[in-house]
């Protein structure tokens, strides 16, 4: 077998390479568990409080870094986006007075916006695309320019590096596919109480379900 192998280059080069592959592979999986860096878990639950958008409108170049900022000790009131319901989040999970939403920091708009770029007045500088940070901005270089309304968060950083001014905030309009019920942010576990000794799930063919306690028991009965 060995002979086998030396009398084939190319055979003995895919083994060593497999092999010299493997070790690598099981020495940066070792590094990679011995080593681990623990992230701060109050960062993390502050992170998930935050909305997301990536606006640096508090001040620093995303959520993460201002959740950072917040276990440091900085203000909660400064993000615009996520508005008095987030600070009020925050506050309950910090366990300090909720203040108001700083104004130098901008406003809280109840209407969720995203941005749209007339196209027909697009030049293709790329500008916008490089100001994005949820990478929503689809476009080339000297090429008509369009916006992914999904990921798009609002934040509104597109439309000051845009030199023709081609890019406008626009409302979301609501519909029965968009709607959905808005909860205020907490920090608190629901909790669920126990109505029924025994309550089991029927399910039927149209996809719904009719729930059952003892009064099932009660009817095999009768």
């Amino acid at each position: 077998m060995i002979e086998f192998i030396l009398q084939n280059p190319i055979l003995s080069a895919l083994l060593a390479l497999g092999g010299l592959s493997a070790a690598f592979g099981a020495v940066l999986g070792f590094a990679a568990v011995k080593f681990k860096v623990e992230g701060d878990p109050i960062v993390d639950r502050i992170d998930a409080l935050l909305p997301q958008t990536q606006c640096g409108q508090c001040g620093h170049p995303g959520c993460r870094p201002y959740a950072q900022a917040i276990a440091g000790g900085e203000s909660i009131n400064k993000c615009p986006p996520g508005g008095q319901a987030t600070i009020n989040a925050l506050a309950d999970l910090l366990d300090v007075e909720a203040p108001s939403l700083d104004a130098e920091h901008g406003e809280h708009l109840d209407v969720k916006r995203v941005a749209y770029i007339r196209e027909d007045e697009c030049i293709g500088c790329t500008k916008c695309i490089q100001a994005c940070p949820m990478d929503a901005i689809l476009g080339a270089a000297k090429h008509m320019h369009t916006v992914i309304v999904d990921e798009c968060t609002g934040c509104d950083l597109c439309v000051e590096p845009c030199p023709v001014d081609c890019i406008d905030m626009v409302p979301v309009e609501t519909d029965l596919d968009t709607w959905k019920w808005e909860l205020p942010a907490t920090n608190q576990t629901p909790v669920f109480h126990v109505v029924a000794k025994q309550v089991n799930l029927i399910a039927s063919d149209l996809g719904r379900g009719q729930a059952f306690g003892d009064q099932r028991d009660g009817d095999k009965a009768a």
